[in-house]
This record gives structure tokens, sequence and C-alpha cells, in this order.
């Protein structure tokens, strides 16, 4: 089974081989950094992170917590009410 991206509601494939992948993640950032060159454009080193944290487990996190942290931020919540939050849990004890 291909390994599949989530971007939205959106699910891409990858290839199966992690050396393809990978270079796929390595070209994509390094196009993504001569973004000031036509064609090429800076949306493409998070579509480059986004591909490598397939494979790689410190991408994976940073994406993973990318991931909660927009959540949180569409929902509503921050950082100053979680915490209030969890003091009223434990006050009530």
């Amino acid at each position: 089974m291909a390994p599949k991206i989530r971007l939205g509601n959106n699910h891409f494939s990858l290839p199966r081989s992690r050396i393809v992948r990978v270079a796929i993640g390595v070209c994509l950032i390094i196009g993504g950094l001569l973004g000031f060159l036509p064609i090429l454009g800076f949306w493409m080193v998070p579509l480059g992170l986004l591909v490598l944290s397939v494979d790689l487990p410190p991408v994976r996190r940073l994406r993973r917590r990318l991931d909660l942290w927009w959540e949180r931020r569409r929902r509503g919540e921050t950082a100053v009410e979680q915490g209030s939050d969890r003091a009223r849990d434990t006050s009530s004890d």
C-alpha cells in the first residue's frame, strides 16, 4: 500500500520507495529556496516538508505540532484558555 499524505480534506498518494519520497521532498525544498525565480515558488518548501514528514520522525513531529496548533486555532482555543481549564479541573478536587 502506497503512503498517503493529507492536505485539508484531500489525500494524495506518494511513491512506495522511501528513497524516491525523500528525493522528491528535498527537491521541493531546494526549489522552494529558489522561489524568487520564475515558476519556482516559496510554496514548495512546506510541500517538501510535508512529503519528508512521511519518512523523517523530526519532521513528522513538527508537522503533528503544527496540525494540533492549527486545530486549536481553528476552534478558537488559546493556551491561556487551556491553562485556565486545567486550573479549574484541579481546583475542584
